[in-house]
């Protein structure tokens, strides 16, 4: 094991070759330095010291400036400081500088050594510590990463799970085929614009997505009726936004998401359904939802009409703005130029044609 190397700093000789000769008798090594300038020279060669014992009162630098220099260039190594002056403010200010302890000349050989291995050992100690914390963040980084990339491949087998109920909605109503996942990406789009944060996008995304899902829980026979509902039909269509809501709020990650779904036909001015929501009572992403919604269910073609072009859906939802829509969402729409729409429409579209997907390409409006 090596020795602890220590370098004794005194301006008198005498005393240095003491000191040297008490340490090196209990096994430690050290370099005598004759002054304080020779002390930082010695420092700066790149020589490594444990510790530095140094006289109070040198000329040329005393040991309170060399103590100072020290402990900006060299904050980990220990310094004790041996003075002749019996005046406790003078060791006191060497503590206030930074030094370990003190000695008070003259003193023994075993008041030197105690004092030198209490700075050795509370360095170690330090440095301990120091490596410990350093392997520990290290440790806490590399297991948030692996928590991180756990909860990204989990968010992404839900979102696959998430568009296989997508498309099983498409393929029992074949009419709106496609409309989940433009009204989606209408919708991020929407909230991007607002400025919400990222998180708060996902969620909205997923209640978007979903919106539709009570569907399920309707008769083919009323959910794919080419005429006009009758009042019970319509009364019972109309429950497909709770239906959704009890289906979606089971499953943990989705709670949010699942207020979305249970909101989606409520109109800001308080005549909606299920609940009559109004105004801020409706959660925001179904009031960003509901303009998505009217936007591609007019550009989009019906059996009993064709699409309108999205000038034409701009004006509608500008003309219910404050009955049907938040008037504030409204204005931020209608700032957005109809080239979003398109371009998302035909990318949506593109996929639909073309081959398999899952929400990650509805994710890359966001």
């Amino acid at each position: 094991m090596a020795l602890d190397r220590i370098l004794v700093v005194d301006d008198e000789e005498t005393i240095r070759e003491i000191v040297s000769s008490m340490l090196a008798s209990a096994q430690f090594q050290t370099r005598q330095a004759s002054s304080g300038v020779e002390a930082l020279a010695l420092l700066d060669s790149g020589e490594e010291f444990d510790l530095m014992l140094s006289d109070l009162m040198m000329a040329e630098m005393d040991g309170i400036a060399l103590l100072e220099r020290t402990k900006e260039r060299f904050p980990s190594m220990p310094v004790v400081m041996v003075t002749a002056v019996h005046d406790i403010q003078v060791a006191l200010q060497a503590l206030r500088n930074g030094a370990y302890d003190y000695l008070l000349k003259p003193f023994e050989r075993e008041q030197l050594l105690a004092t030198v291995r209490r700075a050795l050992e509370t360095r170690r100690l330090k440095r301990e510590n120091d490596a410990y914390r350093t392997n520990l963040e290290a440790l806490v980084s590399a297991r948030t990463q692996q928590w991180k990339t756990a909860l990204a491949d989990l968010e992404r087998s839900y979102d696959i799970t998430l568009e296989a109920l997508g498309d099983a909605l498409d393929a029992k109503d074949a009419e709106t085929q496609g409309h989940c996942k433009r009204v989606t990406a209408f919708t991020i789009a929407i909230a991007r614009k607002l400025g919400l944060p990222k998180e708060e996008i996902s969620v909205i995304a997923r209640g978007a997505f979903l919106h539709d899902i009570g569907k399920m829980a309707i008769p083919d026979d009323i959910l794919r009726k080419p005429a006009k509902l009758t009042e019970d039909e319509m009364a019972l269509m109309r429950e497909h936004a709770y239906s959704g809501y009890k289906i979606v709020s089971k499953i943990p990650f989705l709670a949010e998401a699942a207020e979305i779904v249970y909101s989606h036909q409520e109109w800001y001015d308080g005549t909606g359904y299920p609940r009559r929501l109004k105004g801020d009572e409706i959660p925001l992403g179904a009031r960003i939802f509901s303009i998505a919604d009217t936007l591609d269910a007019m550009t989009n073609r019906r059996v009993y009409r064709p699409a309108q072009s999205f000038e034409a859906a701009r004006k509608e939802i500008e003309k219910w703005s404050g009955r049907q829509f938040d008037p504030q969402i409204v204005r931020v729409f209608l700032e957005m130029p109809d080239k979003i729409w398109e371009d998302l429409r035909r990318d949506i579209d593109s996929q639909i044609a073309g081959f398999p997907h899952h929400m990650a390409a509805v994710k890359t409006s966001r």
